[in-house]
């Protein structure tokens, strides 16, 4: 059982990992592809936010946004694969904070091309967060080994 654990998480892993490391390769001086896709996506998220909250949201350096998903990606994947938690809620923030930037098919309409694939892509992303919150979950419902308390041996005179 441990060995189907350990290639489970491995192959969840991957999918972060590898992600993190084509992010990295590409990212080069301008951020790269990553940055290009982003900096539409931040701009209409800080527009919707900034008129909900009527607050101005200052300017994101989107290069710095691209590195930290990278990292979280990264470390998370790496200690997610050795069992940590830590490593799982790397990965849970990182779905939390790109999940509905990347993927926000609410900007469209039914009717619209982009919505079905947006949308099919936020349900992966759901479901992979609900998969590391069932890792978590279970990694703190197994109770740790505790040692025995040996028994104090019975003093002879």
């Amino acid at each position: 059982m441990g060995f189907f654990s350990f290639l489970g998480r491995v192959l969840f892993a991957s999918l972060f990992i590898l992600s993190a490391y084509q992010m990295f390769n590409d990212f080069g001086v301008d951020g790269g592809p990553a940055v290009k896709e982003l900096i539409p996506k931040v701009a209409v998220a800080k527009r919707h936010i900034s008129s909900r909250l009527g607050v101005e949201i200052p300017d994101i350096e989107v290069r710095h946004l691209a590195a930290t998903t990278i990292f979280l990606k990264g470390v998370g994947g790496i200690f997610f694969v050795f069992g940590n938690s830590f490593g799982a809620i790397l990965l849970v923030l990182y779905l939390v904070l790109t999940t509905p930037l990347l993927h926000d098919f609410y900007n469209y309409g039914p009717k619209d091309p982009e919505f079905v694939p947006l949308l099919h892509e936020f349900l992966q992303c759901v479901a992979l967060f609900g998969a590391l919150l069932y890792f978590i979950g279970m990694k703190n419902s197994i109770p740790r080994r505790q040692h025995k308390k040996k028994a104090p041996k019975a003093k002879t005179v």
